[in-house]
């Protein structure tokens, strides 16, 4: 009799520790689900920005194109009055003071056009813009990737952790321990881009 209940204080302790393994595999498995949930947000405001900038940045340069050509017309504009004066010595002083005018008028429109730090609509305004726009751009594109690889490990880390809890087997909990950590790392790199890995993207 003291045998079979040394073998069920056995049993009780297996099972205690089996019982806690689990427990604890499912924590870890809890919390894996959260940086998945985390690296998912991540990877939809990525992707979110980076459409949401292209959008911008396109109407910015759309804007920079009509300001550019409008500026152009100007200039030939101005060009034509300057040769007008030129060729026609004999204008009055009258027509001359007038041609002269329309050309002060149309260069000040013309450094208007070109900057114009005021309204923050000129030609060298627009062109910071637009790059800027284009900059933050190809900043959240180099951030999805990370997040894409980050949710595929966490998600093969979770389906491992689960296998380890229905096997028994340590191999399966350490793989998924592997992947949970690299996910986590992508994750985090795909907020920070501390480290530029030259396979991803």
């Amino acid at each position: 009799m003291t045998v079979a209940w040394g073998d069920d204080r056995g049993r009780d302790g297996a099972d205690e520790t089996h019982h806690r393994r689990e427990k604890w595999i499912g924590v870890y498995i809890g919390v894996l689900a959260v940086i998945l949930a985390v690296s998912a947000m991540g990877g939809g405001n990525a992707s979110k920005e980076a459409t949401l900038k292209n959008i911008e940045a396109t109407n910015v340069w759309g804007f920079f194109q009509a300001k550019n050509m409008r500026r152009h017309v100007l200039r030939l504009e101005i060009d034509e009055l300057e040769l007008t004066a030129l060729a026609n010595p004999a204008l009055t002083a009258e027509g001359r003071t007038a041609i002269e005018s329309k050309i002060a008028d149309y260069r000040k429109l013309d450094a208007e056009l070109t900057s114009n730090p005021k309204t923050g609509e000129g030609l060298d305004e627009l062109f910071n813009r637009g790059k800027a726009l284009e900059a933050d751009r190809d900043t959240a594109m180099l951030k999805d990737p990370y997040f894409d690889y980050g949710q595929a490990l966490l998600q093969i880390a979770i389906v491992l952790g689960g296998v380890a809890i229905i096997s028994g087997g340590a191999a399966m909990l350490v793989t998924s321990a592997v992947m949970g950590a690299l996910g986590t790392l992508m994750t985090l790199n795909g907020f920070t881009l501390f480290l530029d890995l030259p396979f991803i993207g």
